[in-house]
């Protein structure tokens, strides 16, 4: 290697450690972060606990109807984004008008179920179709929309890898919730769907990471409006300025 190849060597690196490191803050921020997982966690934790404790349906949902409205007014107060609270709001909304519903506290947890498998064949599904979900999702979050579909080939190639890294995580969580739900009791259900909250989450961000780090850059087509905007403003001055010069005596 040369003292001329060393720099360049390094800069890439640079480059590259940087891509990765706005990769994973893009995801983070995505996907709702250590915050968001807690609040995905801590209704249905709360609802399993008092229930094994009690077996109260009514007071088990009620507790953890009322955590998640607690947790979307703290986002409000700090004037934090709220869509990952309001999301479990309206998650935990459900289990409870389902569970009120049939009287059976393991259908507090059946909406939940059916919205990981139905969201399991959504990214196996829009990946087959050539548009994988999670290109859908991140897209317009590191600011390229659709650009990867038809402009940027490795990247889209990438975003097809995690989803369905995303898809057959999915799947094989609910190839253990359900037969969970048909044949076992209402506490072993809830605290097996409370430890596979986070790790397969985990798993499923983590893989996309590594698809996406070592994926082309994400093309900036915001950038891109801006520059085409300015050079025509840049060329309409132009020839304005073009036209009071010929006019001119």
């Amino acid at each position: 290697m040369t003292s001329l190849d060393k720099p360049t060597e390094e800069a890439g690196q640079a480059r590259t450690d940087d891509a990765r490191a706005v990769t994973e803050a893009v995801l983070f921020e995505a996907f709702g972060g250590v915050r968001g997982m807690v609040e995905t966690v801590v209704p249905g934790l709360l609802f399993v606990a008092i229930f094994t404790v009690n077996k109260d349906l009514h007071l088990s949902a009620i507790a953890a109807l009322a955590v998640s409205l607690v947790l979307v007014v703290v986002r409000l107060a700090m004037k934090d984004t709220v869509k990952h609270a309001f999301s479990g709001v309206f998650g935990v909304a459900f289990g409870v008008v389902f569970a009120m519903f049939t009287g059976n506290a393991k259908d507090f947890y059946l909406p939940g179920m059916l919205y990981t498998l139905g969201l399991a064949l959504a990214y196996i599904v829009t990946t087959l179709a050539g548009v994988p979900l999670i290109g859908l999702i991140l897209g317009p979050v590191f600011k390229e929309n659709l650009s990867w579909r038809a402009r940027n080939p490795g990247r889209k190639k990438a975003y097809a890898k995690a989803s369905w890294a995303w898809g057959l995580i999915l799947l094989a969580k609910c190839a253990i919730l359900f037969p969970l739900y048909w044949w076992s009791d209402t506490t072993k259900l809830g605290w097996v769907l409370v430890a596979l909250k986070i790790p397969p989450f985990l798993l499923a961000v983590w893989l996309t990471w590594v698809f996406l780090a070592k994926a082309p850059a994400p093309i900036d087509v915001f950038a891109e409006m801006e520059a085409e905007e300015k050079a025509a403003e840049e060329a309409k001055a132009a020839a304005e300025s073009a036209g009071r010069h010929r006019r001119e005596p």
